[in-house]
């Protein structure tokens, strides 16, 4: 009986990446990546440039599948609960037309760290798919996690920065091991969170082991005073 194939959800981060790698590592079955682009701020998905998803999809070598639910802003639902189970429908309706050309989905892959927000919401659409979660970060140490992201030799960029104590220098840094000390500081003195899971950064994997080819970009910084992104004028594969 043919192993019924996994889909990864990902968005070009280092929590859903990590996911990935450590789910390929584990020898599951793998065949697709998905990829939401939420148009507005989003309490389930990691928002700035996930267009580079499909370069890093491309690197990785497993087709990518993007859904693109529109913008759920303040004024559509009532509460963030209404929001989130909101956010997750076209997510779910892309991985039931997943299941019914692929066979079925024997597991998805998810990077959530610490957010019951999230993983609830994934966990009850896994079991309504008959599928497994895969969540290898769940729960785990924050800079435990780093440092196994930093020596697997995955190279992460910072793409965004909202949170007290991160300032404009921080768009473009690499997250390597002077960075995380200078996190742990900022959790010390602001409870800046050292993965950034409460949306105080989001990143971008530029390169890891399970890619072929490094994600070269340039890029301007926006900068507001308070919070800041990389602005991408173009992206290509090395």
């Amino acid at each position: 009986m043919r192993t019924r194939p996994w889909v990864s959800l990902f968005s070009g981060g280092k929590d859903s990446s990590w996911a990935l790698y450590r789910a390929l590592e584990a020898d599951h079955p793998v065949e697709r990546l998905v990829t939401v682009h939420p148009t507005g701020d989003s309490y389930m998905y990691h928002v700035p440039a996930t267009d580079l998803a499909e370069l890093a999809a491309e690197s990785v070598g497993i087709p990518l599948v993007s859904v693109r639910p529109g913008d759920f802003g303040a004024d559509d639902v009532a509460d963030a609960s209404a929001q989130g189970d909101a956010e997750l429908e076209p997510l779910e309706a892309a991985l039931g037309d997943l299941a019914a050309d692929l066979g079925g989905i024997g597991g998805v892959t998810a990077g959530a760290v610490e957010s019951t927000f999230q993983t609830d919401r994934i966990r009850a659409m896994c079991d309504r798919l008959d599928a497994e979660l895969f969540a290898p970060l769940w729960r785990r140490d924050p800079r435990e996690l780093a440092d196994a992201m930093l020596d697997a030799g995955f190279e992460i960029m910072i793409v965004q920065v909202a949170a007290a104590g991160l300032d404009e220098s921080w768009l473009g840094r690499t997250l390597d091991a002077d960075a995380l000390a200078d996190l742990e500081a900022l959790n010390d003195r602001y409870g800046v969170h050292v993965l950034g899971e409460g949306g105080e950064f989001e990143t971008l994997v530029v390169d890891a082991p399970h890619m072929e080819r490094r994600i070269e970009l340039e890029y301007e910084t926006e900068w507001d005073g308070t919070r800041g992104r990389l602005r991408i004028g173009d992206a290509w594969l090395e």
